[in-house]
C-alpha cells in the first residue's frame, strides 16, 4: 500500500453554536482545503462538533469531506470520514476513504489519511491502494 505525503492549507468557515446546554456546545462548520504534493487536490469538509464548556481539552467530532483532484497523477474524486475525539487533551483521529467513493481514475480507491500539525502547519500521510 502506497504512502503519499505532502502539506495542505485550511480554512475554517464556523457557524454560530446551534445547542448549548447542560455545559456542551454543539456546532457546525465547513472547511476548504488545499492539498499539495502527491495529493494535488481541492477538499470540501462539513463537520458536526460537540465541545465541553468545563473542560477546554475535551471534544468531539464528525465531518464529510469530498476531494477532487489527482492522487498520484491519476485524476477523480472521492470521499472521506473523518471521526476526532479529544479526551482531556488526548486525541484520536480516524480518516477513511468512503467505499466505492472514487470516480474517474481514482475508482476503486480505498485507504486512510493521517494529520500532523507541526509548527501549525498541516501535514498528511496517505495510505491507499487502487483495485
Amino acid at each position: 500500500m502506497p504512502t503519499l505525503t505532502g502539506s495542505f492549507d485550511v480554512t475554517m468557515h464556523a457557524e454560530p453554536p446551534y445547542d448549548t446546554r447542560d455545559g456542551v456546545m454543539l456546532a457546525r462548520a465547513t472547511f476548504d482545503k488545499t492539498f499539495h504534493g502527491g495529493l494535488n487536490a481541492k477538499g470540501l469538509v462539513h463537520m458536526l462538533s460537540a465541545r465541553s464548556g468545563s473542560r477546554k481539552d475535551s471534544a468531539a467530532y464528525v465531518a464529510l469531506e469530498r476531494i477532487e483532484g489527482t492522487l498520484d497523477g491519476k485524476r477523480g474524486t472521492f470521499c472521506v470520514t473523518h471521526q476526532g475525539t479529544m479526551n482531556r487533551g488526548a486525541d484520536s483521529l480516524v480518516i477513511s476513504v468512503v467505499p466505492d467513493s472514487g470516480t474517474g481514475e481514482l475508482e476503486g480507491l480505498s485507504g486512510s489519511m493521517r494529520i500532523r500539525i507541526v509548527d501549525g502547519k498541516h501535514f498528511y500521510d496517505f495510505d491507499y491502494s487502487l483495485s
